[in-house]
């Protein structure tokens, strides 16, 4: 596996665009932060639109695979096995599930036929995995999916360090919050655009950094 930074810019990366992809493929579908879901569907109740019901089925897509990661980790440490490659490669065959029952889904009209609402599932249960993989085994990491606890955590640090009043190790912290949060966004980013030129097929990218970083 890659060094500490690397990973932790690799996995920010892989979320902001996974997250992007699904919210401009699947009418607003959060795979990476499913919590988010819960606005958008409220909002749908109140105001019917598209895409209820795959943001339903996106919270049993995630939730299972958390479960599964869980399992999955508990079985391997049980026979003194590291988890991280097995979490990193189920994420990648779930974004390739993901990738594959978009691309047969396209064009997306309806979210509510079977196969937008399995893609969406796929998506979810990928991002997930990476949910669950960032307490199991990479918790010495920043988290990779919601920026919104990082960007607290910086603004803290950043206030702290203009004031001459920080505590020692606080720039060293600085950095191991920034770099997930600037690839996230440049992630987000580059998922928006990389759809926009190739549609399901934009997925090719995250699965191939999680290749990377399994063969690292």
């Amino acid at each position: 596996m890659a060094s500490r930074h690397a990973l932790g810019v690799a996995l920010g990366y892989t979320a902001g665009y996974v997250d992007t992809v699904g919210f401009v493929a699947l009418f607003g579908l959060f795979t990476a932060h499913v919590t988010g879901n819960f606005v958008l569907i409220g909002s749908e109740l109140a105001r019917p639109g598209h895409g209820v019901l795959i943001k339903l089925l996106a919270f049993p897509a995630f939730i299972l695979a958390v479960a599964a990661a869980r399992l999955l980790a508990v079985w391997l440490e049980a026979r003194q096995r590291p988890a991280a490659r097995a979490l990193t490669l189920l994420q990648l065959v779930l974004l390739l599930a993901f990738m594959l029952l978009g691309r047969a889904a396209t064009p997306v009209q309806q979210t509510d036929a079977l196969l937008p609402l399995l893609a969406g599932m796929a998506g979810a249960a990928a991002m997930g995995v990476q949910n669950a993989a960032s307490r199991l085994v990479w918790s010495e990491l920043a988290p990779t999916t919601v920026m919104t606890g990082n960007v607290t955590q910086l603004v803290i640090d950043l206030v702290d360090l203009a004031r001459a009043s920080a505590a020692p190790g606080t720039l060293s912290r600085l950095w191991k919050f920034l770099w997930p949060v600037l690839a996230f966004g440049l992630g987000a980013i580059h998922g928006a655009f990389a759809y926009q030129w190739a549609g399901f097929y934009a997925l090719l990218l995250p699965i191939a950094i999680l290749g990377a970083l399994l063969a690292g």
